[in-house]
């Protein structure tokens, strides 16, 4: 059998500027290292280029970069556009390092705003900025509809204000290609607003895996507080059972967003109970943040688990891709 044919080789195209540079470095590409993380968190890329004959024109900060990666023989899978904020030349041997963040997230909601939301939903904040940052929203309809007696957001951005938001509905925000996504954690939203796929990876599929699991102080619970302001008195609500539970400390304003606080942080707590890292020596481009994914061949309650993707880390270079993943357990399980 030919070699070609039984060992896939990887391949990849890159953009600088609009321009393809794909075959500048062909050979020259040491290494290629993608991190890809959920919600508003900004993506890394780290490309290391050999320089060994000076011939690598050094990208100014600020240049925008688009990649796209894969198996040759599959086809290479759009990762997004980035932008180049750090550059190392390093010698002997010459090289040269270029470090980039996802540009969705580079300034984007920017400066800070004060302003009062007030007997409004989920879906109408979330319409709202982003039609004042020229973004079309896409919001989980497990979340449009839910109704905000009063929040206030006082000199702060559209971004920590969408993340506070997240944060108390166990949200996921994020911005792809030109949408504001604002989605239930566990239910991962593609750009185009499509649910993400189930991913069923076996015991083949890996090359090295780490499962682990914690009590996390053992909570059973979580308490919240909030004011009723017609009794003149603080009161409490409970997500899950009340035997050891954790306290948030903030005081909510009404019962309904106290509660929603409190289930926001007990799903947290129990997709943190269990995590699941994989390595895979056949890299995987489609695996993604927030991808639903299914474990067969390991142990009874790795399978019988349904995970979360939280993180993915792509390695590739001219000989090589593999690609790294963080899981938790999804919401689903709860």
């Amino acid at each position: 059998m030919n070699v070609n044919q039984r060992y896939p080789r990887p391949s990849y195209r890159i953009t600088l500027n609009g321009t393809d540079i794909t075959p500048r470095i062909n050979g020259r590409l040491i290494s290629l290292t993608l991190r890809e993380q959920r919600g508003l968190e900004a993506d890394q890329l780290d490309i290391t280029l050999a320089d060994h004959d000076g011939q690598l024109a050094i990208p100014p900060n600020g240049a925008e970069l688009h990649v796209s990666f894969g198996w040759q023989d599959e086809g290479l899978i759009d990762k997004g556009s980035f932008t180049v904020d750090e550059v190392q030349h390093t010698g002997t041997p010459d090289q040269l390092t270029i470090r980039a963040r996802s540009a969705d997230m580079r300034g984007q909601l920017p400066g800070k705003r004060t302003q009062s939301w007030h007997d409004v939903t989920l879906g109408e904040i979330v319409n709202t900025i982003a039609g004042r940052n020229d973004l079309e929203p896409v919001v989980a309809a497990a979340l449009n509809g839910i109704r905000i007696g009063h929040i206030d957001q006082t000199e702060e951005s559209d971004l920590n204000f969408l993340t506070r938001l997240g944060e108390r509905y166990d949200a996921i925000a994020a911005i792809k290609a030109g949408r504001m996504l604002f989605t239930v954690a566990g239910e991962g939203l593609t750009a185009s607003g499509q649910s993400m796929p189930a991913i069923t990876l076996t015991r083949r599929d890996g090359d090295q895996h780490r499962y682990s699991v914690t009590d996390r102080d053992a909570y059973d619970g979580v308490k919240a507080y909030w004011n009723d302001t017609r009794g003149a008195e603080r009161k409490t609500v409970l997500a899950g059972s009340g035997d050891n539970a954790k306290q948030l400390r903030p005081t909510y304003a009404t019962e309904a967003d106290a509660l929603a606080a409190a289930r926001a942080e007990w799903q947290r707590i129990q997709r943190g109970l269990a995590e699941f890292e994989l390595t895979l020596a056949l890299g995987r481009a489609d695996l993604l943040p927030e991808t639903p994914l299914t474990l067969a061949g390991y142990k009874p309650q790795i399978d019988a688990t349904e995970w979360l993707v939280s993180e993915v880390t792509h390695s590739l270079s001219d000989g090589g891709f593999g690609t790294q993943v963080k899981c938790e357990v999804s919401s689903s399980n709860n």
